[in-house]
């Protein structure tokens, strides 16, 4: 397999972090790797698979002789990708700002592989909750059409970044030693009004648009009909901010022009790579964002017949948002292209 010389935009973050955990456990072939971040994160040192890396700011200029530049998001997308293409470089952008720019590919390496011939210099990674979403319905989608998705997320603080994650354990300490809770940051950072997520839900994640979803709300929605390539798909979601720290869960309904039985879902999940069935009530056993933390693999359980319908199921799934949900789906990418060169 070729090496290739690589970029980190964001390197410090939690999925720039992620990149490098994953590279060196997924035994990635690359040959020199910059670390790129803000001004602010310039001149930190990072220890790295037995090397002191310094890293650097991110400027128009850093991506000479870089093939591969992973951005793990954020403002820096827009502002530094187009410079790492004119560069030479392929741009996977795990920010929302390409996605759905029709000559971006938006991938998921095991649902459409075929979409990442066709990029520009530019592949996007889909939003979190999307990529968990698809991967469960890919394989269902291939043995009956899709007529119609409900879904309702359970998304972890982590979504909101490290300041999320500070968030939840600075409140909980508040609560239990007594003192006045402190919401600075959930349910939108930017925004002047903040609510506690410590014991509580919060049924917003980014802001409200006219139709009155949210706009990860409509990601879910606009990105799962360009992945699967079907616009007929009729999709609607709930997005919702819940006390968990790490991995995504999500209630998903499924409607089917034909019938699709119980035991044929199961056994298209099991074959289809990247899934995991975790699917066994008499045992109480079902995918819970605790055990898939830190793992690679989306996991689906509770499938069961939905009774209201002529053509439906249910079931539940839960997959770290930050590996399959970012990272690991780029770096997953950056594979592809490397072993199709």
């Amino acid at each position: 397999m070729n090496k290739y010389n690589v970029a980190i935009v964001g390197v410090t973050g939690a999925v720039g972090q992620e990149f490098l955990k994953l590279i060196e456990e997924r035994n990635f072939p690359f040959d020199n790797l910059k670390m790129l971040a803000s001004k602010r994160s310039a001149g930190k040192k990072i220890n790295f698979m037995g090397k002191e890396y310094t890293v650097e700011e991110t400027t128009n200029d850093s991506f000479k002789d870089v093939k591969i530049a992973l951005f793990a998001g954020g403002a820096a997308s827009k502002m530094f990708a187009p410079a790492a293409v004119e560069a030479g470089a392929v741009v996977i952008d795990n920010s929302s700002s390409f996605r759905m720019d029709p000559n971006v590919p938006l991938v998921v390496p095991e649902v459409n592989p075929q979409a990442i011939a066709r990029h520009k210099g530019i592949i996007a990674n889909p939003n979190c909750s999307t990529i968990i979403m698809v991967m469960a319905l890919k394989p269902l989608y291939d043995i009956a059409k899709i007529k119609r998705v409900v879904v309702s997320t359970y998304q972890a603080v982590s979504g909101a970044g490290r300041e999320g994650m500070d968030e939840l354990k600075n409140q909980v300490d508040e609560i239990v030693n007594n003192k006045p809770v402190n919401s600075n940051v959930l349910p939108v950072a930017s925004l002047d009004k903040h609510y506690q997520i410590a014991f509580n839900l919060l049924p917003q994640i980014d802001v409200f648009k006219e139709n009155l979803y949210t706009k990860e709300e409509m990601k879910m929605i606009d990105e799962t009909m360009k992945i699967m390539e079907d616009s007929s798909m009729r999709i609607t979601a709930t997005t919702v901010r819940v006390p968990v720290y790490r991995s995504h869960a999500e209630s998903v309904n499924v409607e089917f022009v034909d019938e699709v039985s119980v035991e044929a879902a199961r056994a298209a999940l099991s074959k289809f790579p990247g899934v995991k069935i975790c699917d066994d009530p008499d045992n109480m056993i079902y995918p819970q964002p605790l055990n898939t933390s830190g793992k690679d693999d989306v996991e689906v359980g509770r499938i069961r017949k939905d009774y209201s319908i002529e053509h439906g199921l249910n079931f539940w799934v839960c997959g770290d948002q930050i590996r399959k949900g970012a990272a690991l789906n780029a770096l997953q990418i950056a594979e592809y292209i490397i072993k199709n060169s």
